[in-house]
């Protein structure tokens, strides 16, 4: 049984976009569910506009979606004489000949077929011009592209998709630098590195014809090809920066979980039912390209913001704990109170990362100020001595927990004819700075005793005793 290979082959003149991440996914989860190999291949060879900051952001961005690839990563520029190679045996075999044609030569040509009304393609007047080898002129290598019958891809996407020979032209391969061309490239690599499906976007369609030609002038296996539609904006343009065309990275640092992103970019074109939550593992699972659909998708920002929020309520407190300290930047030991209790005493009411470090900020930094709304609102002449008792009577309590805390606000707000939010409010605030925060029984018994009376009497003395 021949081994499912896949691979990403993204060019480093850029950022990784989603839709890009995307394609990354599909071919991963194909791969994975097949138990087969996927592999990652850099295409600099355009060297002026290929930088290692771009490779790096591709890097770190499959890492952080969780995309491990098979082996060490390919580079493209690096394999350049196995490119000329193949363009020898093309010329030798007749299936490929040197194009002398000036830029001039060729605009020229263009503007006829123009005026004629005929579509502009190269008309393949250096197929038969015989040069002598030592011609010192300077040429491109183009292929012998058939010029009758029709080029069929079947792709596992798109169905059986005809292409008319006759508007294919003569494709150069190789520029008169000596470069080869992004199709005789990538047929040349995906060859040689055993892929068997070729998972892309759908604006490589156009492409895949002249590459199947390729692989069948060269002898080559052809793989299957499967080319994703396109990611449009909520509005169904073409997706841009304003749609949400960022660096996938950029999710990571408004707070997403790399999950969520995942889960998200699954649904992008492929279903599975009206399933919308997936873990990793269910994705491999129930990947494959059968469901993935022939219309473009829609971006949804409030649909990925709403699956992260889910991602994030169920997310082991293990997996949260790291990203929150190093967002907090705690040391890595002793710190107090406890990660895991503060994340569960907040992650079902936090949206993102960003929500959950906003929360969790208190529980280790002491508010430098507090909410002046917030005062205004629950702050009155009234507290100052309900707070005074509180503190009285919690110095006295032998049990520190959340139990023993709800009781002992409840009871002094019951004796006083008060609901608990008078006294309770005014702790919060002065505990946090902000009138939000887990219940305030938790609050308290997470902060501990200590630190909770601390608190409480440093607000009291820079909010009242400083002003009589």
């Amino acid at each position: 049984m021949t081994t499912i290979r896949t691979r990403f082959a993204p060019s480093p003149t850029g950022m990784l976009h989603i839709g890009g991440a995307r394609t990354a996914l599909f071919s991963w989860l194909y791969a994975r569910h097949h138990g087969g190999e996927f592999f990652l291949r850099i295409e600099d060879t355009d060297r002026e506009r290929s930088t290692d900051e771009a490779t790096q952001v591709i890097l770190d961005g499959l890492r952080w979606l969780g995309l491990d690839w098979d082996a060490t990563v390919v580079y493209q520029s690096k394999r350049q004489a196995s490119h000329v190679q193949a363009v020898e045996k093309l010329l030798r075999e007749g299936k490929a000949y040197r194009c002398y044609c000036s830029r001039e030569t060729l605009d020229v040509m263009r503007e006829k077929q123009r005026i004629a009304g005929v579509k502009p393609m190269y008309d393949a007047r250096c197929r038969e011009l015989h040069k002598h080898e030592d011609d010192a002129s300077p040429f491109v290598v183009r292929f012998c592209s058939p010029s009758d019958g029709e080029t069929i891809v079947d792709d596992a996407v798109l169905g059986l998709v005809a292409f008319p020979n006759q508007e294919l032209d003569d494709l150069i391969i190789m520029r008169s630098d000596g470069s080869p061309t992004y199709n005789l490239a990538v047929v040349v690599d995906d060859a040689a590195m055993g892929i068997t499906h070729v998972i892309r976007g759908s604006d490589h369609l156009n492409n895949t014809p002249r590459q199947i030609q390729l692989y069948q002038a060269l002898g080559l296996s052809v793989p299957t090809f499967a080319h994703i539609p396109l990611i449009h904006g909520a509005d169904g343009a073409k997706m841009s920066k304003r749609h949400g065309a960022v660096a996938i990275t950029e999710y990571r640092e408004a707070g997403c979980l790399s999950s969520a992103v995942v889960n998200y970019l699954a649904r992008l074109g492929w279903s599975h039912g009206d399933d919308e939550f997936f873990s990793m593992g269910q994705l491999i699972d129930y990947f494959d390209l059968s469901h993935v659909g022939a219309s473009p998708s829609r971006f949804d920002q409030k649909k990925l913001d709403w699956l992260n929020a889910q991602h994030l309520r169920h997310a082991p407190i293990a997996t949260l704990s790291p990203l929150l300290q190093q967002a907090l930047e705690l040391p890595h030991a002793n710190i107090q109170p406890p990660l895991s209790d503060v994340i569960a005493s907040l992650q079902a009411r936090c949206k993102n990362l960003h929500d959950l470090t906003k929360g969790a900020h208190f529980f280790y930094f002491p508010p430098k100020d507090y909410d002046a709304k917030a005062l205004k609102k629950n702050i009155t002449d009234e507290t100052w001595p309900l707070l005074q008792l509180f503190i009285s009577e919690a110095e006295a309590m032998p049990t520190w927990d959340a139990t023993a805390l709800h009781q002992l606000i409840a009871g002094i707000c019951e004796r006083h004819a008060l609901s608990m939010g008078k006294l309770a409010q005014p702790i919060r605030i002065f505990l946090a700075g902000v009138p939000v925060s887990p219940p305030i029984d938790i609050t308290l018994a997470l902060l501990g005793k200590e630190v909770s009376l601390q608190r409480l009497k440093r607000a009291i003395h820079v909010l009242h005793e400083a002003s009589l």
